[in-house]
């Protein structure tokens, strides 16, 4: 709970901050904002690490696949990556670009996800 109570007020320092920044300079504003966000991301690298231990533990002794729990970590960085990507190109007034980033993670995630799909078709063929 406090961990995110420390990314709530960094967040909304660096928010107005950046909204006085950005009448003078929009350029700083935004690399404000890129800032605060790669040290938000840097403080959760260590949730990050305790959520690849467990599916690492989940692989090992629940008998899953790797091929099974690499595809969803993927996409979940995938989303991740492409929401935060998207989020600093509306802020940047580039909305196209934001749709574009978007409509990218859609389609890696998609293909990140293939290999979980296919597992589950080859799963449900021996069934039948």
């Amino acid at each position: 709970m406090s961990g995110v109570l420390k990314i709530a007020a960094a967040a909304v320092t660096a928010a107005l901050c950046a909204v006085v920044v950005r009448k003078q300079s929009p350029e700083i504003a935004l690399a404000l904002g890129v800032g605060a966000c790669a040290l938000i991301v840097l403080y959760c690298s260590g949730a990050l690490e305790a959520v690849m231990e467990l599916a690492d533990k989940l692989v090992r002794m629940g008998g899953l696949s790797a091929q099974v729990v690499e595809p969803v970590i993927k996409t979940a960085g995938i989303a991740i990556a492409a929401r935060l990507a998207s989020g600093f190109c509306r802020d940047a007034q580039e909305g196209g670009l934001a749709e574009a980033v978007e409509l990218a993670g859609t389609v890696l995630a998609l293909a990140a996800a293939l290999p979980l799909m296919t597992a589950v078709l080859d799963m449900l063929t021996q069934l039948l």
